[in-house]
Order: structure tokens, then sequence, then C-alpha cells
């Protein structure tokens, strides 16, 4: 899997939406019903759960490298969100680097503050890049705020279907927390859960685990 922006700019640059437009069945799980706050989603790609949240009561910064697809998540907020346009923002920002701060200043620059849900989706790093980019997340929550970790498998390379072929990059809910060491946080949850694919003759296998911040 590519960690080159320039290789997901023209990727999201098609005119086909890369992802589903509905939002991970994990984040609907963990997140339908909450009550609303400020959500951010790293890595976003086309936006997806943000703006899903957004239509939730959310107000949602979401994320991503590729000025590509930030551009598109705006223009999809713009077909989609109606009176609730201004609940969501786009930013272009490093998953590995500092995130953008609620609910005034959304320069990754920003101050203090902190997100009530901080949302990491199928995003797959090297090992020290992944741990860079889950202590920015974690920085990026407000005390008390939730971390929702959602992985490709290790044992999906085997045991499941679809996602990273590259087994330096899968993690395993035993992974994900082991890359928290340190961080200042507790772990609510942490599973390997079956999903469905349509069309595959087994299901996939994910990690989701959730963190709360001290």
């Amino acid at each position: 899997m590519s960690t080159s922006a320039a290789d997901w700019d023209r990727r999201y640059g098609g005119a086909d939406l890369v992802w589903s437009a509905e939002p991970n069945v994990w984040v609907r799980e963990r997140c339908e019903g909450l009550p609303p706050g400020w959500a951010l989603d790293v890595a976003a790609g086309e936006g997806r759960n943000a703006l899903w949240l957004v239509e939730q009561g959310w107000d949602a910064v979401a994320t991503d490298f590729s000025a590509v697809a930030v551009a598109r998540m705006g223009e999809i907020a713009d077909r989609r969100l109606g009176d609730r346009r201004g609940a969501f923002t786009a930013v272009v920002a490093d998953a590995t680097g500092p995130q953008p701060r609620p609910p005034s200043d959304l320069s990754v620059d920003s101050g203090t503050g902190g997100f009530e849900l901080v949302l990491l989706v199928y995003l797959h790093l090297p090992p020290e890049q992944w741990r860079a980019a889950l202590a920015a997340a974690v920085d990026a929550a407000g005390p008390g705020g939730a971390v929702l970790v959602v992985a490709h498998a290790l044992r999906n390379l085997t045991e499941g279907v679809g996602g990273p072929q590259d087994p330096g990059i899968l993690l395993d809910p035993e992974a994900v927390v082991d890359s928290a060491a340190g961080l200042p946080v507790d772990v609510e949850l942490a599973e390997l859960r079956e999903r469905v694919v349509p069309g595959a003759d087994r299901p996939a296998l994910d990690s989701v685990v959730l963190f709360r911040t001290r």
C-alpha cells in the first residue's frame, strides 16, 4: 500500500468513489447513539465516517494528506449535508504529525482543546509511523475522549479476505494495544471482529480497539 500523497492524489482524482459512501460498520456500531460532540477523522479519505457523524449531529473535522481527497470531501459535503454543512471541516494534514484542534482554530498548529472522539480507520503504516499516528490521535483527544482504531488484522491474511497484503503493516488487536504503550490511555475494548464481505466465501477479520484518554 502506497504511503505517497502524490499516489493517493492520483487515486482520488478518478471519477468514482474509492471507498464506500457508507460509514464503516464498526464506527456505526460504536458511535451510533452517542451524545454528539467534536469528532476528528484521521486519514479520512473521502470522509465517509466524518460525514456520517455530522449527519448524526456531531461537528467533525476530517484530515488527509492527499489534497485531492480533502477537496473531494468538501464537494461531497456540499452536496450531502445541507444546513449541516458548517459542521464539517476538511483539512490537509499528515496522520503522523500534529492534528487540528476544535472548535475555532482548525490549523494543525492550533493550541489547546481536544476532541470527544478520534477515529483511525484502516490507517496502515510501518510500525514507527503507526505509533506516531496513534500518539498524535491520542494527543488530539480531550481528557476522557475516545480513540477508536479499526484495522485489518494480521490474521486476515490467512483467515480472512481483502485488505493490504503486507504483514508488516497489519494489526491484530494485541498489536494495537501494544503500540499504545506509554500513552495516557486505558483500553475499553480490544476485539477481533468478523466483517461480512459481499460475494466473498469468508468474512474479513478486523481489529476493533477503543481507547479512553486519561
